[in-house]
């Protein structure tokens, strides 16, 4: 079978499609044939070596966070899952050596799979496991938002961006999205109430917010003042500069600013597979690449200035 692998850490053309063996599940666990993996944050770190504290030096080293596939065989005592069954789901986060979503095959526990919206493609439905888990964690579990609070997502054009501006509105919130100015239309479609260029918008000129949802990692302080009296913010990009102003913002208890990570089990693909099947949720894709070219994925990630997801097709189902 085909798998997408870093071999050293670098620059995207360190990521090889090798022959590698077909994995077998053992108890409790799937075996997925794989249709279609994204491309996340993580996965673009991990490759570049921004954690090789944690992923370690061994090379091959799986890559792909994510995917959306079909159920080809089950370890003992998965009653709940049948060859056949269409599912999504992740793959553990910097696991050693493991194969990853983006693979024409990966085993993973049962807990960490779902039944996948029956109508998405899998490209659609692979564009929203790790983006639409990260959101709803993030707006529900992390930041709680409720209805008619002023919400802000910055770098709103991004995969958690535009499933935050949609599940933002489908709680009830006031969205704001601070993007690239030519993404206004895309985001007003998606429920956005109000959008604003950060190529030409302070901080200063726009809030205060009840709830901010951070993708960007920079000018965190400066966004964290435009909070109101009980405010939350939190933020899903992890750097040098933004560990350091999370880590000053603790004195300001409940308005520190919080760190999320996905990480979804079964429950929360059910969660947000009912947002799908209710029409509040939809995927973005921006493009998509063949397994054989998901350099040229992770180079698009790192590019920017996208709506939405860069999607790898595995394999042609």
């Amino acid at each position: 079978m085909k798998a997408a692998q870093i071999t050293g850490y670098g620059a995207p053309d360190v990521l090889k499609v090798n022959d590698v063996d077909r994995p077998a599940p053992g108890a409790g666990e799937v075996l997925v044939s794989v249709e279609a993996s994204s491309v996340n944050g993580l996965d673009t770190i991990v490759r570049a070596g921004g954690l090789r504290i944690v992923s370690g030096r061994r090379f091959p080293i799986g890559v792909g966070l994510d995917f959306a596939g079909v159920v080809a065989a089950t370890g003992a005592d998965v009653p709940q899952y049948k060859a056949g069954d269409r599912v999504w789901g992740t793959v553990p986060p910097l696991k050693r050596n493991a194969l990853g979503g983006a693979a024409e095959y990966v085993v993973v526990a049962a807990g960490r799979i779902g039944p996948a919206p029956a109508d998405l493609s899998p490209v659609e439905a692979a564009s929203l496991v790790v983006a639409g888990t990260t959101a709803l964690a993030a707006l529900r579990d992390t930041l709680h938002l409720t209805s008619g609070e002023r919400l802000l997502v910055r770098g709103a054009a991004g995969g958690v961006g535009t499933a935050a501006v949609q599940l933002a509105q489908a709680m009830g919130g006031h969205v704001t999205a601070l993007s690239r100015g030519r993404h206004a239309g895309a985001l007003r479609e998606l429920g956005a109430d109000e959008v604003f260029d950060y190529g030409t918008t302070t901080p200063d000129r726009i809030g205060p917010f009840d709830v901010i949802l951070d993708t960007v990692g920079s000018e965190l302080n400066s966004y964290r003042s435009r909070l109101t009296r009980h405010g939350r913010m939190a933020t899903i990009a992890l750097s040098a500069s933004s560990m350091a102003a999370i880590a000053a913002s603790s004195v300001h208890g409940a308005r520190r600013i919080r760190t999320l990570s996905s990480n979804p089990e079964t429950a929360v693909l059910r969660d947000l597979a009912g947002y799908v099947t209710s029409g509040a949720l939809r995927p973005v894709v921006d493009s998509v690449y063949p397994l054989a070219d998901i350099a040229s994925a992770h180079q698009a990630f790192e590019r920017g200035g996208v709506v939405g997801k860069q999607v790898v097709a595995v394999s042609g189902r």
